[in-house]
């Protein structure tokens, strides 16, 4: 089954570019089918960009999905059309008595904050109680994967040195679990962030186990509570062009950065992206959905707990 989507979303016109299936609320009404509802808090400033990618991610599954677009109620996206917000999004506040078969909560650009210095670190923070109790699955990437561990569970993020930037080899600490089915020993990962957890205070935690890790880039994947809470560093869900465009965005702004590790051809960012992690990633999140989600969620969504 395809992905529901809000009609008219700018999303579907790009995706069915790449031949990937997607259909608009109309027609997935006509389906006698209970849809897994999907709430996605996008906080990346660039919007757009970021729901395409997740959709195109999520769009490999045999699962009929509905997505909600959520945003923060106490931020204004000055990157975003307001009338693309306004058209489909809607607040928290809105949402917050709901159940949801599944959460996906993005990155952020602000990582070197403190995350009591976040305006909206108080809104965060309720949405990740309500998430605990309201929603089957959460899926938490980059700096909403640190933010979570360090409120569920105290983890602290670390400044680093240099950007952690470019696409790094993983390896599999669990290959048994569901997560990593049809998953090489190997594969591949973008990351692009400026702050790290650390493998040694995960450890210090009963409740969470390490998943995958890097000897470049560190911890990648982490669970807790038997799958209803996965937090990863890396960005899986990037499409081929993101790293480069944030390359040459901070080179024009004289940034100082460096080229992204193992991603140009030959390393010469004259030349294209080489794609490695393209498979994974669309594995990563069907399993996801599949085995953590469709598999665990009650048939009526109001039975979660």
């Amino acid at each position: 089954m395809p992905l529901n989507i809000p009609n008219k979303l700018p999303a579907i016109e790009q995706l069915k570019k790449e031949n990937i299936f997607v259909i608009d609320a109309l027609r997935a009404s006509k389906q006698d089918i209970r849809p897994l509802k999907i709430a996605f808090l996008n906080l990346m400033p660039i919007k757009i960009t970021t729901e395409t990618d997740l959709i195109r991610v999520l769009s490999n599954s045999p699962l009929q999905i509905e997505l909600d677009f959520i945003k923060i109620s106490s931020h204004t996206s000055k990157n975003t059309p307001i009338e693309h917000m306004k058209a489909f999004y809607i607040d928290f506040d809105e949402i917050k008595k709901k159940k949801y078969d599944g959460l996906i909560v993005t990155g952020a650009p602000i990582e070197l904050l403190n995350f009591e210095q976040v305006t909206y670190w108080e809104e965060m923070k309720a949405i990740f109680d309500w998430a605990k109790t309201n929603v089957t699955s959460s899926f938490f990437i980059c700096w909403s994967a640190q933010a979570a561990l360090y409120h569920y569970y105290g983890v602290p993020k670390y400044p680093l040195a240099k950007k952690m930037f470019g696409v790094f080899e993983h390896t599999l600490n669990d290959p048994l679990n569901p997560i990593f089915r049809g998953f090489d020993d190997v594969f591949y990962a973008p990351h692009s962030r400026n702050t790290e957890v650390r493998k040694a205070d995960i450890e210090q935690v009963s409740g969470l186990t390490i998943l995958s890790e890097s000897d470049d880039s560190g911890v990648y994947m982490a669970t807790a509570r038997n799958g209803r809470e996965f937090f990863v560093t890396g960005h899986s869900e990037y499409n081929p062009s993101t790293l480069d465009t944030e390359y040459k965005r901070d080179v024009k702004k004289g940034l100082s950065i460096e080229i992204p590790r193992n991603y140009y051809l030959n390393n010469d960012p004259s030349k294209h992206p080489v794609v490695r992690w393209r498979s994974h990633a669309n594995l990563l999140f069907t399993n996801w959905l599949n085995y953590f989600v469709y598999q665990e969620t009650p048939f009526d969504i109001n039975d979660i707990q």
